[in-house]
């Protein structure tokens, strides 16, 4: 076998593993307990289960560290069908995907020791807003409130965004190269019941704490954003481009779910006054067809893009500024189109849809919180835009 082939094939343990399949096996039983989830604020244990044992809250996690490293393009079509079967689930994914992504970031051999001694571990975290890291003997004193933990409460560990106080702390050469990353037991960190919202509440994106805890040398290191540890082509994408892309299959699920809603209500209902089906609805006919192109555009872009960046980073190149700006746009402009897609499947829905009864109630809530992620915000037109016309980024989070 070649050394180009060795680094694009996954090992014996997770070659043998379909994520799309196990999405679509699992879609009745997501779909059984999304009302769970919804109440309970947190993906239902037996969700939990299944996607743990089906390795997909291990797509983003290194090989090297008992996960899947999936390529991107899988991991889209896995993300995009769970979250058809529930908007929550598929964000919890995608989460798990994001942090897992992100362990392949780290170089210190104890934190992956104790990352790779877990069984498919699910690993939360955040970096917004950062802790505080104080130096003391053999390691720090770690301190904070961390917003935005989706996943928290099924985690095994979580990794800590934490700025460091005091002199003498080596740091990274990125533009956050001021923070440190920190690998942290469950155990370890406090869970606030904070996560009121008005849509993905499944997600259990709830804030918690650390007070004073200490915390090894081996266990914070600068958070190289630019440096990866793994090899692999999945992990050379670049952390902000990964982050985005993935949300846009969150929406693009949830969008596709809105759709088959409306076809489905649009087959049963007879609209007030009206003595024909919803369907006979030249307006609802053309708001079908609207979506059904929103969705299917950003899709397909989504695809372009993936596979022209893939193509550079498993010949174990590193994607230039503009494959980086067409990652982010795609993302952002994917969970626009997707947003489109369900406003339109939710007003044909009139009445109906307003009930929480409905699919599309939901739905209408999921979808828009996803741009509240700062990754996906609308600011990424300009962003892109400014690459394309030969300018710098403008952001940090490129």
């Amino acid at each position: 076998m070649s050394d180009q082939e060795n680094h694009q094939t996954p090992s014996a343990s997770t070659a043998s593993v379909d994520p799309v399949a196990a999405a679509l096996e699992l879609t009745p039983l997501i779909r059984a307990h999304a009302d769970e989830t919804e109440r309970g604020r947190r993906l239902a244990a037996p969700v939990v289960n299944a996607l743990r044992s089906a390795r997909l809250f291990a797509m983003g996690l290194p090989a090297s560290l008992g996960g899947s490293e999936t390529p991107i393009a899988a991991v889209l079509h896995t993300i995009e069908q769970i979250a058809y079967a529930d908007g929550a689930t598929g964000w919890n994914v995608m989460i798990a995907f994001d942090t897992g992504f992100m362990t392949g970031f780290l170089h210190e051999p104890q934190a992956r020791a104790l990352i790779a001694s877990i069984h498919l571990p699910i690993v939360a975290g955040s970096i917004s807003p950062p802790g505080r890291l104080v130096r003391t003997a053999g390691g720090y004193r770690l301190s904070g409130r961390w917003r935005f933990g989706s996943g928290c409460q099924q985690a095994d560990l979580f990794v800590l965004g934490a700025m460091p106080d005091g002199e003498g702390i080596q740091v990274g050469t990125n533009l956050m190269h001021d923070m440190l990353w920190v690998t942290v037991p469950a155990a370890q960190v406090t869970i606030l019941d904070t996560w009121r919202v008005a849509g993905l509440r499944g997600t259990g994106s709830h804030d918690f704490i650390v007070e004073n805890l200490f915390v090894a040398e081996g266990f914070a290191e600068p958070l190289h954003v630019d440096a990866a540890a793994e090899p692999g082509p999945l992990y050379a994408l670049g952390v902000f481009p990964a982050f985005g892309i993935v949300k846009a299959a969150v929406a693009l699920g949830i969008a596709r779910h809105a759709i088959e809603a409306l076809k489905e209500l649009a087959l049963a209902k007879t609209p007030t006054g009206q003595t024909s089906l919803l369907r006979e609805r030249p307006a609802v006919q053309a708001d079908l067809a609207r979506a059904e192109a929103s969705v299917r555009s950003a899709r397909a872009l989504m695809n372009e893009v993936v596979a022209d960046v893939w193509g550079t980073v498993v010949n174990r190149g590193r994607p230039n500024v503009e494959q980086q700006a067409w990652l982010r746009l795609a993302g952002a402009d994917g969970v626009q189109r997707a947003i489109e897609a369900v406003d339109l499947m939710y007003n044909a829905g009139a009445g109906t849809a307003i009930h929480e009864s409905s699919p599309l109630e939901r739905c209408f809530r999921d979808v828009h919180v996803v741009p509240a992620h700062i990754v996906v915000q609308p600011y990424v037109y300009e962003v892109a835009g400014r690459v394309f016309l030969n300018l710098p980024p403008g952001t940090m989070l490129f």
